[in-house]
Order: C-alpha cells, then sequence, then structure tokens
C-alpha cells in the first residue's frame, strides 16, 4: 500500500519552509516504500523552492523509494516544467521564453567546476543583478560558490546539491536556492566547538562570521557575511534553513525561529531587489575600511 502524503502551496517563507520539513519528518521511516504526494492543495509553488523540495525527494529516493507526484494543479506544472524540475519525474520540459528562471539542477560534490559556471551563467551575469564594482562581483561570485563549498566540506553531505531559482519581474525580485542534505549548520557547529546551540542561534552565529573553520581566500562563514551585508543594503532578504533552524533577514531586520521538525541538511536562499538602482562597491576601494 502506497504512502500518501499531501503538500500545501510552497512560497519562500517561513510558512512554505515549514510544510517541506514537515512532509519530511512525515516520510522520514519510509524505506521501500511507494511515496504519493498529493499536490492538489498546492495551488502555488514559488519555483526556486525546488531546490529544497528535490532534496528531500531525492533522499526519499535514496531511501530505496519510489515517489510519485500527483494532481498537480496546471499553473504549478507549468513553473515546475519550465525549470525542468518536473523532467526527472516524466513530465516534457516547456521552453522558458521569457529567460526568468534558474534551471533546477543537482550537483555531485566534485562538480565544483561545473557549479562555478552555473552560477557564472545563470545568477552572476544577470542583466537584473544591482551594478558592482570588479572587485564587489569577485566577491559576490566567491560568496555564492561558498555556499556549495560548505555544502561540500562541512555538511558532509554525500548525496549532493541542489540548486534553483527564478526572476519575478513583477515583484521585482531574483531568487536563488542551494540545498544540501549534511550535518546542517547546528550539527557542524557542535562538532567544531563542541557544544550544542539552539539550531537558530548556531544559524546566525555563522552569518555573523564567528564560525571561520575553512582556510583560504574566504573562510568558512565569511562569503554568509558579505552576502548578508549586502542584502541587507540592497533591501532583499536573505533565508537560511538548517536542522529545526530558521533565520532571515529582511528589510533590514533580523528573525529567527524553531520548526516542530527537521530539514535533514541546509538551505541557503537569497532574494535580490532588482528594483535597486545604486551601484556597490567595497568600502575598501575608497577607504581603508574592509568591508562596502
Amino acid at each position: 500500500m502506497a504512502v500518501k502524503l499531501a503538500l500545501q502551496q510552497i512560497r519562500h517563507c517561513r510558512a512554505g519552509f515549514a510544510e517541506l520539513v514537515d512532509l519530511a519528518a512525515q516520510a522520514e521511516r519510509c524505506f521501500l516504500e511507494q511515496i504519493e504526494i498529493d499536490m492538489a492543495g498546492a495551488s502555488w509553488f514559488d519555483a526556486d523552492m525546488c531546490a529544497a523540495f528535490g532534496a528531500l525527494l531525492y533522499r526519499f529516493g535514496h531511501n530505496l523509494n519510489t515517489v510519485r507526484l500527483l494532481n498537480i494543479p496546471n499553473l504549478v506544472e507549468q513553473i515546475l516544467s519550465k525549470n525542468a524540475f518536473l523532467s526527472s519525474y516524466g513530465r516534457k520540459p516547456i521552453p522558458d521564453t521569457w529567460g526568468t528562471t534558474i534551471p533546477y539542477q543537482r550537483f555531485e560534490t566534485k562538480d565544483e567546476r561545473y557549479f562555478a559556471s552555473y552560477i557564472e551563467r545563470e545568477l552572476v551575469q544577470r542583466p537584473e543583478i544591482p551594478a558592482m564594482s570588479p572587485r564587489l562581483l569577485k566577491k559576490f561570485r566567491e560568496s555564492i560558490f561558498e555556499i556549495f563549498s560548505n555544502a561540500v566540506i562541512h555538511s558532509e553531505t554525500e548525496l549532493g546539491i541542489f540548486s534553483c531559482g527564478q526572476f519575478y519581474p513583477k515583484k521585482n525580485l531574483l531568487v536563488f536556492s542551494v540545498a544540501d542534505l549534511g550535518i546542517g549548520i547546528p550539527g557542524n557547529v557542535k562538532k567544531k566547538i563542541g557544544s550544542q546551540l539552539l539550531p537558530e542561534r548556531a544559524i546566525a552565529c555563522a552569518v555573523d562570521g564567528r564560525f571561520t573553520t575553512k582556510s583560504g581566500p574566504i573562510p568558512g562563514g565569511l562569503g554568509l557575511k558579505l552576502l548578508s551585508d549586502f542584502i541587507r543594503l540592497n533591501k532583499g532578504a536573505f533565508v537560511i534553513v538548517s536542522d529545526k533552524g530558521y533565520w532571515e533577514l529582511r528589510r533590514g531586520q533580523t528573525l529567527t525561529d524553531k520548526f516542530r521538525n527537521a530539514f535533514p541538511g541546509t538551505v541557503v536562499t537569497i532574494e535580490i531587489n532588482t528594483a535597486d538602482t545604486h551601484s556597490y562597491a567595497l568600502r575598501s576601494e575608497i577607504s581603508p575600511s574592509e568591508v562596502f
């Protein structure tokens, strides 16, 4: 007998992530099952959330389950076909005529070069990105790439990295998400410092750059700090979900919360305000200070 689950609308907000972590909890013990996910109630699905959703479905499949998506509303099916998400579930892709999608893709942990090309082509070079000086653009590129590096090095994931995004012209938003199925930020912090922090607190400390566990041009944590600084000035949003922790920076204000269930890994989402007409540069380019 199939395990029947249901999904409601999914938006890139706390409620949308709560829906996904509850889905993960319901299927956590499934093994060698047929999982049927009824999407009739998902009247909307923000395309960038495919990174987190795809990660969960891959995890279900890794546990030797068969996954079927049922009763997908027509509008949602169009959205998830344009970004190639449903190609893995028997649907034919729909051409992205307006060029608004950042296609859904799964990367192996060894695919650093492919991910670098992907973010360069699909995100960094998009005309909607606010103007940045060459040095800041380089740091921005490195900071996005650090999300991938963190997933490979710190999360210890063996199931890959999942990414997707979407440009919403009417909302003046460019949204990009990366998800992994590793030990999560709270688990990594506990491993590094030997003590347990609340999940949301662990995420906040990672964003603040307090845990710099990686050597190299951008030590671990500093990439997240630069992204949060940029998003704060850009008046966009920055969301991180890991384990039971939820951390959000929106309109310059920080919100932390805790889910009743855990996401089995980490999701990092940036929302760039494309109506922003400012030009950005590192402060070190115009003064002795280090950042912006």
